[in-house]
């Protein structure tokens, strides 16, 4: 709720959320809708959504003058978008999770509220029912911050049931840990012979600049035309709206916080390029649609870390994973492979901490902290001291991917061997045989 301040001066002008005010403060005016107040924040500011759709906070003082424009005359309606069943196109499970895609600004209310209904999302971009028969599918709601190994297996499970009756699946999902999600399903869904592609969207769909309408149309494109069997995130190529790219599931990071095109791939190039026309560029090999039968595989071991070298960390980081009986480590490692060894002080060396945790049967791997690039112990003697040590180099896998490899592949191993040779075995297209010039920062 708004303080009491706020709340009394809202109350005399009858403003209710959604409604459209003016605040007027300290020689200066805004317009916008009253939006409600934040579950934790300041409750002495007023919340309005100014008309370019973002939202500010104008703080209370006793010289702060609020009126009304004009009372909302938003109503709820019912989408007009038919979900008539064709032959002719491919049928589609729309998976839908939460995230920002699936949200919009309730002006009944002035919140944000989730897209639960298929006709409600689709409503977005109705261009998508013209390729493809798509129904709803929703295992959970939930922002993608907040997303777990558990909801990996859930959404795992949910897709393999979909992936049994329909010819590809589209998952809807959050940004913040898109590319985790896209990982772990690409692992968990064994001998995959169909498209399974994730979208999702940087701003959300009340907004005019939402790249949620072309991403959920060039997904739907993808989905219909291409013979891929393989976990691919689908979003924009560039600031405009162009384009999209579809990006393999385990060689695609989020690069920026909030810019449409956030997701690129990592020492590789698109797969392709998804036009809202219809028209698919190939740019890369993939794996193509087959006969073979998928099978779900989502067992994950949960105790495993990722933990981001730097100078001056202190051994007894790695130490706290160790005594807490941690099966994996995957550190993000200077250069082509390195961690602080011969220190000015011994508390700032990872030698014995990383030897001790390989004695007690941890695997311990280095992934790249450069991201782009690949891994090589042989150059400096640093290198060959880890890899005497029994450290596993992941050549030019992603730390985040890395991580939930390590998690699925522990709990299917019986030992530490078993284990680094799978870490080392190319399963869903997560290692590079060949990096070139091209890839870098495409």
């Amino acid at each position: 709720m708004y303080s009491k301040n706020i709340s009394e001066l809202l109350a005399k002008i009858n403003a209710n959320y959604g409604d459209f005010i003016k605040i007027e403060k300290s020689g200066r005016h805004y317009e916008g809708i009253l939006m409600p107040p934040p579950e934790i924040g300041d409750s002495d500011a007023i919340i309005i959504k100014l008309k370019n759709g973002y939202n500010i906070g104008v703080s209370y003082d006793a010289s702060m003058a609020v009126s009304l424009i004009e009372k909302s005359k938003w109503k709820k309606k019912e989408t007009k978008v038919k979900l008539n069943f064709d032959k002719k196109k491919s049928d589609v499970a729309l998976i839908s999770t939460g995230g920002t895609i699936t949200s919009k600004v309730d002006y009944e209310t002035g919140g944000v509220s989730s897209l639960m209904k298929a006709e409600e999302l689709i409503s977005l971009v109705p261009e998508i029912v013209e390729w493809a028969n798509l129904e709803i599918v929703t295992p959970f709601s939930r922002m993608s911050e907040s997303i777990s190994p558990k909801d990996w297996q859930q959404l795992a499970k949910a897709t393999f049931k979909e992936l049994k009756k329909r010819d590809a699946i589209i998952i809807t999902h959050g940004t913040d840990t898109l590319h985790y999600t896209a990982a772990a399903l690409s692992f968990m869904i064994r001998n995959l012979n169909k498209p399974i592609i994730l979208t999702a969207a940087q701003r959300s769909s009340d907004r005019g600049s939402t790249d949620a309408a072309l991403n959920l149309l060039c997904s739907s494109i993808a989905a219909s035309k291409l013979d891929i069997a393989e976990v691919s995130i689908c979003m924009h190529a560039n600031i405009s709206d162009d384009f999209c790219y579809l990006l393999r599931g385990t060689k695609v990071r989020k690069m920026h916080s909030s810019a449409r095109n956030a997701f690129r791939p990592i020492n590789t190039l698109p797969i392709a390029e998804v036009w809202p026309d219809g028209k698919i560029n190939i740019l890369s090999d993939y794996k193509k649609s087959s006969d073979l039968e998928a099978k779900l595989d989502n067992k994950y071991e949960e105790k495993v870390a990722l933990v981001k070298i730097y100078p001056g960390i202190n051994s007894d980081v790695l130490d706290y994973y160790i005594d807490r009986g941690y099966k994996g480590l995957i550190l993000e490692a200077f250069g082509l492979g390195h961690v602080p060894t011969e220190t000015r002080e011994k508390k700032h060396s990872l030698y014995n901490s990383i030897k001790m945790a390989i004695e007690r049967g941890i695997f311990v791997g280095f992934a790249a902290q450069t991201l782009y690039g690949s891994l090589n112990p042989y150059v400096y003697s640093s290198g060959r001291k880890m890899l005497d040590l029994g450290v596993v180099y992941l050549k030019d896998m992603l730390p985040e991917v890395a991580l939930v490899k390590l998690g699925w592949v522990l709990a299917h191993s019986k030992n530490i061997e078993e284990t680094k040779a799978l870490m080392l075995k190319n399963i869903a297209g997560e290692f590079n045989d060949k990096i070139t010039a091209e890839q870098f920062l495409y």
